[in-house]
């Protein structure tokens, strides 16, 4: 599955932790909130992955989660009880769901570390994600002004295959903003389990908190 943060410049080969999972994975988008899917989409296929943007609000984790904070402070990460911790790249945090050697589900905290802003957010993840380790990569929705604890940020939601092993994922993709910069948190899963993991991982995505 896909890494959430942004890796630095490095082979395909490598474990990616910022924008992409590891390699077994593919990388992951940012969600949004209330856009539609482009016209190339096919609205059976994908319109119920899309409306369940629409349910996307700050909400604190359920009692039993467990808590992961970036390295520098300034963002928290809330882990379901059935994922835990996974090593990343120095200043990220990361959580998986592994089943049989791959990453099956998949979160990630990163301080920002490109030129990603709250405004060119769904731009720029599709980019970056056919720049690194993505054969294709499709914008389905995006939403600006999205509520986060402690912030606002701006999500995208999106289908990609990755470039080895051509791992399809769906991911939900968002850039909060806090009081002194910016943080990203990806939320990824194989899309062929999108529908049975989407809510775990969107109402993680509700309980991230910036500081």
């Amino acid at each position: 599955m896909v890494t959430a943060t942004y890796r630095r410049r490095a082979s395909v080969g490598r474990k990616l932790v910022t924008t992409f999972l590891p390699v077994a994975a593919v990388s992951v988008a940012v969600a949004g909130c209330s856009s539609s899917p482009s016209a190339a989409d096919k609205p059976d296929e994908h319109q119920g992955r899309v409306s369940a943007l629409h349910l996307l609000a700050a909400k604190r984790a359920p009692t039993g989660w467990k808590f992961a904070a970036q390295p520098d402070g300034r963002a928290v990460l809330a882990i379901p009880p059935d994922m835990h911790q996974v090593e990343g790249d120095p200043g990220t945090v990361s959580a998986a769901r592994i089943a049989d050697g791959k990453f099956v589900m998949y979160l990630n905290s990163t301080p920002k570390q490109n030129k990603e802003t709250l405004s060119n957010w769904p731009e720029f993840r599709i980019e970056h994600l056919k720049d690194e380790s993505a054969s294709t990569a499709r914008l389905l929705a995006a939403s600006h002004g999205v509520r986060f604890l402690g912030g606002t940020g701006s999500c995208v939601l999106d289908t990609y295959v990755t470039k080895i092993k051509s791992n399809h994922y769906t991911e939900l993709a968002c850039i909060v903003q806090d009081k002194s910069g910016l943080n990203v948190i990806i939320a990824a899963a194989l899309s062929a389990n999108w529908k049975s993991d989407s809510s775990t991982l969107m109402r993680a995505v509700a309980a991230y908190r910036v500081r």
